[in-house]
């Protein structure tokens, strides 16, 4: 892996700071997605990107930089997400709001796909970062507006592992479980590194051809 270029969004905090680090550690050069590159801690093997996902123009701009130098980006990690205050229930649900929420957590890894697949060569793997509240086969009633985003962004997630399938990149989405981070809580039973382990796990040790799926800690999971 040693050279490979990787790229994670929201990678200023939480667990896409972690995802970037543990790719780092894996021999990749990371570039890392974030709103404010001088925010970024440094980390070795790491280097900050401004990217902001809900923005056509900014993804646009980081994929001409990432596209510097002709090299191919083995990793593509889709993590940045929100969860805004008065996300609490359907009835009351503004669609605002809802429109807010879906730029960034499913529009978003979208944008990203489309600017970076290009980049990508057979082998690279795209990954979304999604949720249980996204699952249909177990439907959450919490932050609805996060769940409705996260269940839109496993759909793009099936979408864009059969277009990319004859191209050789493989696109999977990964539910983290819940971390504690700024938007899990103090009160989250998982550790960033243990929410970061799934991720990093379809990154390197999956197996090359598994596309098309949900997983949690290296289990497939319905949607």
């Amino acid at each position: 892996m040693s050279g490979q270029l990787a790229m994670v969004t929201g990678a200023g905090r939480g667990i896409g700071l972690e995802v970037a680090r543990g790719l780092a550690a894996r021999g990749f050069e990371v570039l890392a997605g974030v709103r404010n590159p001088a925010r970024m801690a440094a980390i070795p093997g790491v280097t900050a990107l401004e990217l902001d996902v809900s923005d056509e123009a900014s993804v646009r701009r980081a994929a001409a930089r990432a596209a510097e130098g002709g090299r191919r980006i083995g990793v593509l990690v889709n993590n940045a997400a929100v969860l805004l205050k008065g996300d609490d229930a359907i009835l009351n649900l503004e669609t605002g709001q809802l429109r807010q929420t879906l730029e960034t957590n499913t529009l978003g890894p979208l944008r990203v796909a489309q600017a970076f697949a290009p980049l990508m060569g057979r082998g690279g793997r795209i990954l979304n970062v999604s949720s249980g509240g996204g699952q249909l086969s177990s439907p959450s009633t919490w932050a609805p507006a996060y769940c409705i985003s996260k269940t839109a962004l496993n759909a793009v997630t099936v979408q864009l592992a059969e277009a990319l399938r004859p191209e050789g990149i493989a696109v999977n989405a990964v539910c983290p479980g819940w971390v504690r981070t700024d938007m899990g809580g103090a009160e989250a039973p998982r550790s960033v590194e243990e929410g970061a382990a799934g991720i990093l796990w379809l990154a390197v040790e999956a197996p090359a051809e598994l596309t098309g799926g949900f997983f949690r800690d290296g289990v497939r999971i319905p949607w």
